[in-house]
């Protein structure tokens, strides 16, 4: 039997770009990579380097290629503005310390500090008061400018050498073909879009700011190398202060790296000196290199938009100041992620630990480890300034007399921004490939039993490609081998560590071993099917009830409204399509018709059998062919949502444990932190007792998004200090109206608001083979809930003069009506 192939039309698939040498080659998609020994070069952007004990002559031609600058590497003509060039930190600091907001925010605070010095009477004694405040006056100002000088210099890149990247890019490129063997790959169409874009951003004096997703410090890295290999102007990549560490601290700042607070408090100066910066480098068409999602992905799907330096841009743009940018959204995918065993760590508690070069650089994974390939790919560039004149009418259209129609206003900004946020990363999603060790981790995942055979392990990755293709997604081609090979490729990367092989049977057979890191691969694919999952989940409600299909069917009503209510608690976690709920779910559901796994029910006399929104859907059911078939495909689309499913209910089971012991502790306020912490002790129980069923579901992120939702629903209340204050200086207390009561005995009781809320989830929730959920919940779990929350009472937090009281019902209000 001929081996299996995947099934990617070489025309769907968009040609690869092979750089070896100077030599430059376009491959149509579907190319055929001639038969090779194992150790010969390979084909991608970043070619095999040489190695000295290997090829010692190769080795140092290699270097003397870098070291004179021959053809590309020069490195001298780039498409841009001129960097790399001796003097180029003094002018940039020069420019920022010229710029007139700058100025005005020192000229302000020298004039505040001379008010106060003069309400205390520093002048009283003085003969000439208004020539003693001149002077003062000129002191401050000097005083700050030197703070902001200081500042400007430990902030800004320093693109001083062209030798010196020379060497940057030769030494990163030896360090990534080491750890990622494969090399980087990229879409020939998109480079060379990207090239022509970046061509006429340089003419109109334009930055391009690439906007990628962040799963690795590999990144930027990854970034850095594909616009030096195609010659377009590096961009200064925004990366935080913590790692600006000894000699890597430097090295990064001089390959075009910029150090950035991660949190700014109520720094007045340096929030101006950075906006201050930005404004420059807009303003002087230099390239600039941000992560939309903040820090480092830990759990593989991509994070919710942070909006601080998305904030600066668009105030560039918005206050005239800066004519307009070029926002280019870019995808980085995995084989395997350096860091994630270390990330586990952490979800699973540990503190993160410091960054160090002995550490970043002595990781075997790094320096040894083979790790198969990065993919990265550009969407299509589009342009700032239109982008917000766009919103600024389709809001003006819809309420012409709202204050969103104000774009100065603070309700429009925030509206711009988030839409700005969600656009993007919804161009990352359109964009991304996925690799097949996030297929082989997502059919693992998602199947039941122990193991799965090897010709069923084909099967279920053949369907699942076939479905993300379905979806409008990706899925890396590998020059059209077998499945049955590529699946191969993706176990030897993802190792034995993460799954298990079993020869000695009549099948080879394979298990999930690292079930919690396998779930980062898994991840990567379920923004593709979170509407399929979420109808799923909501039809699971009625069958984990058991009995025949009518027993199980579900009436319309009732799965819309329990969509939305998942969708609602899950807002914080993915990205939905924006056409709203009552659409996206009429559309999901006529694809999973569509596909056989689902059968409606209508009303008679439909106008259009291909348009659901067109009828009136009265229930639905699983069909008979996906009961035939075991169900495979409705419980895949299950599997996918049911562990984050678990972590929101295990999240609020918690909170019954933050019922007051008694009368004297109702004012009681808890530490925010350890809340959570305690929250994962809880859910390590609950697993190993048997009443969780997913390990993943006590990761430390999804359990921060869970009580991020409490917060805005109003469940809970917060209390921070009148300083600008960390998680670890906020407490919480469960809101009155969604407070529990407690019995005769002390034991707290399963009604109410919360219970009915945790009720509502566990609905959903996947049904385990020796229990019931209701009376579970009320029994062992809701004990043990109560025992861990009575030891949060032991250091509850008692409230003082200098903190703030917040009503988040009101404050989700608010973010509610930012949202509509």
């Amino acid at each position: 039997m001929s081996p299996s192939k995947t099934d990617i039309p070489p025309q769907t698939s968009a040609p690869d770009l092979e750089i070896l040498g100077d030599q430059v080659t376009l491959h149509p998609g579907g190319y055929v990579q001639p038969t090779v020994p194992e150790d010969g070069p390979e084909r991608n952007l970043v070619e095999h380097m040489a190695r000295f004990r290997e090829s010692p002559l190769d080795f140092l031609r290699e270097i003397s290629l870098y070291v004179s600058g021959t053809g590309w590497r020069a490195y001298e003509d780039v498409i841009g503005q001129p960097i790399y060039y001796p003097g180029f930190s003094d002018n940039m600091k020069a420019m920022i310390m010229r710029t007139p907001m700058l100025q005005q925010r020192i000229l302000d605070l020298a004039n505040k500090r001379l008010d106060v010095e003069e309400k205390a009477g520093f002048f009283s004694h003085a003969r000439d008061q208004g020539k003693a405040k001149a002077i003062r006056r000129d002191e401050i100002v000097s005083s700050l400018r030197e703070v902001a000088l200081g500042l400007t210099d430990g902030m800004i890149c320093k693109m001083e050498s062209n030798r010196f990247i020379r060497f940057a890019y030769y030494s990163a490129t030896q360090l990534l073909t080491r750890a990622y063997h494969q090399g980087i790959h990229v879409s020939s169409e998109e480079v060379l879009r990207l090239r022509s874009v970046a061509e006429t951003a340089a003419k109109n004096k334009h930055s391009i700011i690439f906007l990628p997703c962040h799963r690795s410090h590999v990144d930027y890295v990854s970034l850095q190398l594909i616009c030096y290999r195609l010659g377009i102007a590096l961009p200064t990549v925004v990366a935080g202060d913590n790692l600006k560490i000894p000699v890597l601290g430097s090295f990064l700042q001089h390959a075009g790296a910029m150090w950035i607070r991660r949190s700014f408090a109520n720094d007045a100066l340096y929030t101006t000196l950075v906006q201050s910066y930005m404004d420059t480098l807009l303003q002087n068409g230099f390239n600039v290199e941000c992560f939309i999602e903040g820090g480092r992905s830990r759990t593989g799907k991509l994070l919710s938009p942070k909006f601080g330096i998305l904030s600066f841009f668009m105030d560039s743009v918005l206050s005239g100041r800066v004519e307009d940018a070029i926002i280019c959204p870019v995808s980085t995918q995995y084989d395997k992620v350096v860091e994630t065993e270390s990330y586990i760590s952490e979800l699973l508690g540990q503190p993160k630990p410091q960054e160090n070069l002995r550490d970043f650089l002595s990781a075997s994974s790094v320096l040894s480890l083979k790790l198969g390939r990065v993919d990265v790919r550009f969407h299509e560039p589009w342009s700032l300034r239109s982008f917000i004149a766009e919103q600024r009418a389709r809001v003006s259209d819809a309420k012409p007399s709202s204050a969103l129609s104000d774009p100065l206003s603070p309700q429009s900004r925030i509206r711009l921004l988030r839409t700005l946020g969600y656009r993007v990363l919804s161009d990352i999603n359109a964009v991304s490939v996925v690799m097949p060790t996030a297929l082989i981790g997502t059919v693992l995942l998602t199947l039941r039993g122990r193991g799965v055979g090897k010709s069923e392990l084909i099967r279920r990755v053949e369907w699942l490609s076939a479905r993300v293709r379905a979806k409008g997604g990706r899925v890396a081609h590998f020059a059209g081998a077998p499945t049955s090979t590529i699946i191969e490729r993706g176990l030897d990367v993802l190792g034995p560590g993460l799954v298990g092989t079993i020869d000695d049977l009549p099948e080879t057979t394979y298990t999930a071993v690292d079930r919690f890191q396998l779930s980062f691969y898994r991840n990567m694919t379920i923004h593709l099917f979170i509407s399929e999952a979420l109808v799923c989940a909501a039809m699971y409600t009625k069958v984990k009830q058991g009995g025949g299909p009518d027993n199980q069917r579900i009436s319309f009503d009732a799965l819309y409204e329990q969509v939305g209510f998942l969708s609602s608690i899950f807002r914080g976690e993915f990205i939905y399509p924006t056409a709203g709920l009552l659409l996206n779910l009429h559309r999901t559901l006529l694809g999973l018709e569509s596909d056989g796994v689902i059968t409606l029910t209508r009303s008679e006399g439909r106008a259009d059998p291909h348009n659901a929104a067109d009828t009136k859907v009265l229930s639905v059911e699983i069909s008979s062919m996906e009961r035939k078939n075991g169900r495979e495909n409705f419980d895949f689309y299950n599997f996918l949502l049911w562990p984050f499913i678990e972590s929101t209910w295990l999240g609020a089971v918690s909170l019954m444990g933050l019922t007051p012991p008694g009368p004297s502790q109702s004012e009681a306020w808890l530490d925010i932190r350890q809340a959570q912490e305690t929250t994962q002790t809880l859910g390590k129980t609950l697993y190993h007792q048997g009443d969780l069923s997913y390990f993943e579901a006590v990761n430390k992120e999804t359990l921060k998004n869970a009580y991020q939702l409490f917060v805005e629903e109003g469940i809970v209340l917060i209390r921070r200090s009148s300083l600008e204050s960390s998680a670890s200086t906020t407490a919480i207390r469960l809101a009155p109206d969604w407070t529990p009561q407690r019995d005769g005995n002390g034991s707290i009781v399963p009604e109410g608001r919360l219970w009915d809320f945790i009720e509502k989830i566990a609905k959903s929730r996947r049904e385990g083979k020796n229990r019931r959920d209701g009376a579970t919940v009320s029994t062992r779990v809701l004990r043990l809930a109560d025992l861990v929350g009575k030891e949060l009472f032991e250091t509850a937090v008692v409230p003082g003069e200098g903190e703030i009281l917040e009503d988040q019902r009101r404050r989700a209000r608010r973010k509610q009506e930012a949202r509509l």
